[in-house]
C-alpha cells in the first residue's frame, strides 16, 4: 500500500478533491460536472488512494482552497507538497508560480525568462498543463501571451482560468507590472 489518501470537500464552485501521501499533498482536483466524475478522476490519477479524514496539513490546504473560491484571502505558504516524481524543471516552474500574488498574472514567457531559459515558454506551458496542485500552485495566474485565459489542466475540471481569475477579482491583465517586480530590469518580451 502506498499510504496515499484523498477526500472530497465543498467549495463555492462545487465539490473538489484533494489527495495526499506521507510527505505532502500530491494533487488537487477541481469539480467536474458531477461529484461522481470528480471521484472517478481522482481514482484514475491516484488508484491506490483511499478516502480518509485529512490530516492537519491537508485541512489547512482545504480551508485555503475553499477561501480562495469564496473570493476571500488565503495563505498556502504552510502547505507541504509532495513533488517526488515531478521533473525538476516543472518543480522550478511550480515554485515560481506559487509566488505569483493574487491579482497578478505572468505569461509562460515571463516564467521562462525568470528561470533563465527565455526560449522555454513551450516547456513552461507544458509544465503548467501538468500541474497536479491547482489552486495551491495557482496555474490560473499563468497566461498565454496577450492575456489569453483558457481551460486549465486536467485537474481543473470544468473550471477555466478566466473564471478563477474572476473569482479572485482579476481580469486577464497584462503581466508587465508583476514581471517588472520579479525582474527589475525586464528583458525584451518574447512571444509564447
Amino acid at each position: 500500500m502506498s499510504g496515499r489518501a484523498y477526500t472530497i470537500f465543498d467549495t463555492a464552485i462545487g465539490r473538489c478533491g484533494i489527495a495526499w501521501g506521507h510527505t505532502g499533498i500530491v494533487g488537487v482536483q477541481l469539480p467536474e460536472a458531477r461529484e461522481i466524475e470528480t471521484r472517478k478522476r481522482l481514482f484514475h490519477l491516484y488508484p491506490d488512494a483511499r478516502e480518509m479524514r485529512p490530516p492537519p496539513n491537508v485541512e489547512i490546504a482545504i480551508e485555503a482552497i475553499a477561501a480562495l473560491l469564496r473570493a476571500e484571502a488565503c495563505d498556502f505558504s504552510d502547505v507541504t507538497l509532495d513533488m517526488s516524481g515531478i521533473h525538476a524543471f516543472n518543480q522550478r516552474v511550480y515554485q515560481i508560480t506559487r509566488e505569483i500574488p493574487r491579482g497578478a498574472t505572468l505569461t509562460y514567457s515571463d516564467i521562462a525568462v525568470t528561470l533563465g531559459a527565455s526560449g522555454a515558454a513551450h516547456a513552461v506551458a507544458q509544465a503548467i498543463a501538468r500541474n497536479p496542485f491547482v489552486i495551491i500552485v495557482p496555474c490560473h495566474r499563468v497566461l498565454e501571451a496577450g492575456g489569453y485565459a483558457d481551460k486549465i489542466s486536467p485537474h481543473g475540471g470544468l473550471i477555466s482560468k478566466r473564471r478563477l481569475l474572476s473569482i479572485e477579482g482579476t481580469g486577464c491583465p497584462s503581466s508587465k507590472t508583476l514581471f517588472d517586480v520579479l525582474l527589475p530590469v525586464a528583458p525584451p518580451r518574447l512571444s509564447s
